[in-house]
């Protein structure tokens, strides 16, 4: 382990940085005080409990533990690619953490045995990116070597560990899904040699757990990938410092071929999203209960909970639902999630049996002690939304008649009705208009509810509504109009920034290679404009730009942390935050690493990853929060206002269903444009009218045969027109070449501009250049080419980024 350092070193504005590249000062392993022992906590609260037979946890005592599993030592602390790339001042696995822990003892022998060996097989390094190692070979180890430990030892605990990531999806193989013949070999001598057995999951995807109601183990702890901390937060629940809390953001089932995207997943050039809005929890509880292994929103305690005095209230809109927590038990103290669940009446366009729509946590409590908690939320927010008008209202949001059942619990299959709100007659709650439908060429059958004889939804399928609105004439009739040019009259960003001026005065002055330069990055990552090891600038990419003080802001991937060439503190995964239930927690974790951005020079973090968990192969799911947007909503918005409290910027995506990392550049995400509504774009939504973020990040993927990047229904129509979204939008990294296929005129840049899609980032159009492709400007000219308008647009969008970002002390 390293020292941390002891204070923050001299930053540098990105002026500074254009004239060379500075060395920042401070330490290079420095991280806010308080950055360890909040990413600890919260590496902690999401460790899910998932069996705990005869109170074997937590630990008690002083007794030897006999440790196994070469996860111990070669511990997987975050996925793999951007979003893991980072390097920690120190890190903590599980092995040295339980040596470190008062009152715990390892068995030495097997201990040193471990250690030896894994010094003597060490874990192989990835040849290229991409082809990371999802599990580690185990130490051969006999029946006669496990014998040997459990006589000195009574208890066992084995880590299993998994990683997946950025191009690396899971597979459905042993030593990535499931166990291999090794690790199975050990669960059966573990469990028949030792008195109790506990198994740690260390992973960031769901994995196979089936073998869990195999052999005889005790006790299970879940505990995804924690960071820095891993090793410490895992001991600290094994013993109960931390009380077990942790809750599953994403339903667990019993074979992998049970979940509904099985079979429609992995395909290179398409995925049909067949079970439309039926994703996750919404399917198992509508359809295929008994799949499920364990239910979402589950999670064990230490200690036991008595929810009472339940009140609800409701005004047939605004819905609060009020219970008292008590822990009941004698010895642990707790923490209870409490999640509110809608079963909405069936109507014609069929619901999911039961929809959160709201949670909340208590704090811990000491036995005997309560808490009352208070959910609320709009009925409004669990509106369906009608893609083909059999409501009588196509293109909108709509409650149809009847009743809507208010259910309260600590997962979804615990949930009990409390209350209920009748409507008497549909109700039209958002008319929208028709974006992103499937192509008629595209059509395919999408799962739908059927009301079955005995109550319970049975599965039926139908054509998916098809799109019916011309872009060409939509886009038409939303261009801006141009400012007129004026030629440099001396104003400056500052100026307006200070009231002396306005925006447009200032982009008015703006010539054509200006304004170019505004809607791309400086071509490369690790751009000299930026802290070294950056993904990339923008802004103030071009020396004319800052001369007007358009100062260029750094990028840099997350979201486990800030990916640059020093140390920087490397955080839980999404999927550990969002298993902590508590937005709160999520907020000051970010709020830290905000002081980290600008103690190091980060402007712009590539982070929340916020889409949907759809299937449990996707190599990025560590990265994303949940199989449901609105636990994905909240806890994106949580990291975003974290981020952004002192004016940085937080840059959620990947904007949309991206759910998939096989051939992702090309991939055609084909899904209806209720499942988009009401669950892809969904956490998208929640977060940005909740927490205004000030950069938002397109896809690789198609989305319905338009490329993410080339989008205007999605980026304008949904994002800025219906969410009111102000910021600048940037794309992933390298773009596919393509020509509007409404204006022939346009291709590659001036099609992304025309869609609102402000910057492309790094710049170049290939990994290889240096350079744009002129496809911008050369269309200005070009009749039904790009406007001047919509490049002054563009402008205005990435100047505000500019505006809103803090000067630094230096600048």
């Amino acid at each position: 382990m390293s020292e941390r350092g002891a204070g923050i070193g001299e930053v540098h504005s990105s002026d500074q940085l254009a004239q060379g590249r500075v060395q920042l000062r401070s330490s290079e392993t420095w991280i806010p005080d308080a950055m360890g022992e909040v990413s600890r906590r919260a590496a902690a609260e999401g460790i899910v409990l998932l069996k705990n037979d005869g109170a074997v946890l937590p630990l008690s005592g002083s007794a030897t533990i006999a440790v196994f599993g070469r996860v111990q030592q070669d511990y997987f602390a975050v996925g793999y690619g951007s979003g893991g790339d980072v390097r920690p001042p120190y890190q903590w696995n599980l092995i040295d953490a339980l040596r470190d822990r008062d009152g715990i003892t390892v068995d030495d022998e097997l201990d040193r045995r471990y250690a030896d060996w894994c010094a003597e097989h060490p874990v192989d390094p990835a040849p290229e990116w991409g082809t990371w190692p999802r599990s580690h070979p185990e130490m051969p180890l006999s029946s006669e070597d496990v014998a040997a430990a459990a006589s000195r030892c009574p208890l066992a605990l084995v880590v299993v560990g998994r990683a997946a990531g950025e191009a690396r999806e899971q597979a459905l193989e042993p030593g990535s899904f499931y166990l291999t013949d090794d690790e199975r070999h050990l669960l059966s001598r573990v469990t028949e040699a030792f008195e109790r057995t506990v198994v740690v999951v260390d992973t960031g995807n769901v994995v196979d757990l089936s073998w869990t109601r195999e052999y005889a183990v005790d006790a299970v702890l879940l505990a995804w990938q924690g960071g820095m901390e891993s090793g410490r937060a895992v001991v600290d629940v094994l013993t109960g410092a931390v009380p077990a809390g942790g809750r599953l953001t994403a339903t667990v089932a019993d074979a992998y071929e049970h979940y509904p995207s099985a079979g429609h997943f992995g395909d290179a050039d398409v995925n049909e999203y067949v079970e439309d809005v039926y994703v996750g929890y919404r399917y198992f509880e509508t359809f295929a209960p008994e799949h499920v292994l364990f239910p979402f929103g589950f999670g064990l305690s230490y200690t036991t909970f008595d929810v009472g005095r339940v009140d609800v209230e409701s005004d047939g809109g605004a819905v609060v639902v009020r219970a008292t927590v008590t822990n009941t038990g004698a010895v642990h103290a707790g923490t209870e999630v409490l999640q509110a669940y809608v079963a909405a009446p069936h109507g014609l366009l069929g619901r999911p049996a039961r929809h959160l729509a709201a949670f909340a946590k208590t704090r811990e409590l000491a036995p005997g002690a309560s808490q009352e908690l208070e959910l609320r939320f709009d009925l409004d927010d669990v509106a369906a939304y009608d893609d083909a008008g059999v409501t009588g209202h196509r293109s909108a949001h709509v409650l149809e008649a009847g009743r809507y059942e208010i259910l309260l619990g600590t997962d979804v299959r615990a949930a009990r009705a409390v209350g209920a709100v009748d409507l008497d007659a549909l109700r039209v709650v958002r008319e929208l208009t028709e974006v992103a439908a499937v192509r008629p060429e595209h059509a395919f059958e999408r799962l739908v509810a059927r009301p079955g004889e005995d109550g319970r939804a049975t599965a039926g399928h139908e054509k998916t509504p098809t799109a019916t609105v011309s872009r060409r004439e939509r886009v038409l009739d939303g261009l801006p109009p141009a400012l007129e040019r004026t030629g440099d009259l001396g104003i400056t960003l500052d100026d307006v920034t200070a009231g002396r001026a306005d925006l447009d005065a200032f982009v008015a002055q703006l010539d054509d290679d200006e304004l170019e330069a505004l809607s791309r990055g400086d071509f490369v990552m690790d751009s000299p404009l930026g802290a070294a090891g950056n993904a990339g600038a923008l802004g103030g990419t071009v020396a004319a730009l800052r001369d007007k003080g358009v100062r260029a802001l750094t990028t840099t991937d997350g979201p486990a942390g800030i990916r640059l060439a020093t140390h920087t503190a490397l955080l839980p995964c999404g999927t550990a935050l969002a298993s902590t239930w508590n937005p709160g927690l999520v907020e000051r974790l970010n709020e830290l690493l905000a002081a980290e951005m600008a103690a190091k020079g980060s402007d712009i973090l590539l982070a929340p990853g916020m889409n949907i968990q759809r299937d449990p192969l996707c190599g990025r799911n560590f990265e994303y929060f949940s199989e449901d947007p609105l636990v994905t909503g909240t806890m994106a918005a949580a990291t975003v206002r974290g981020i952004q409290h002192d004016g940085l910027a937080a840059c959620p995506k990947h904007f949309a269903a991206n759910n998939q990392e096989a051939n992702r550049e090309y991939n055609d995400s084909r899904v209806s444009e209720r499942a988009l509504r009401e669950i892809y774009l969904r956490g998208f939504e929640i977060c940005v009218t909740q927490a205004a973020p000030r950069t938002l990040m397109t896809s690789y993927n198609k989305i319905n045969g338009t490329w993410g990047h080339y989008h205007h229904d999605l980026v304008t129509t949904v994002l800025r027109g219906e969410w009111g979204f102000t910021g600048a939008v940037m794309t992933d990294w390298w773009l596919r070449e393509s020509v509007d296929p409404d204006f022939p005129a346009l291709s590659n840049d001036a099609y992304r501009v025309r869609a609102q899609v402000d910057v492309n980032m790094p710049g170049a159009w290939s990994r290889e250049d240096d350079h744009g492709d002129g496809s911008l400007l050369a269309s200005l000219a070009r009749p039904d080419g790009i406007t001047l308008g919509e490049l002054q647009r563009t402008a205005r969008n990435v100047l505000r980024l500019v505006q809103s970002h803090p000067v630094r002390a230096d600048g």
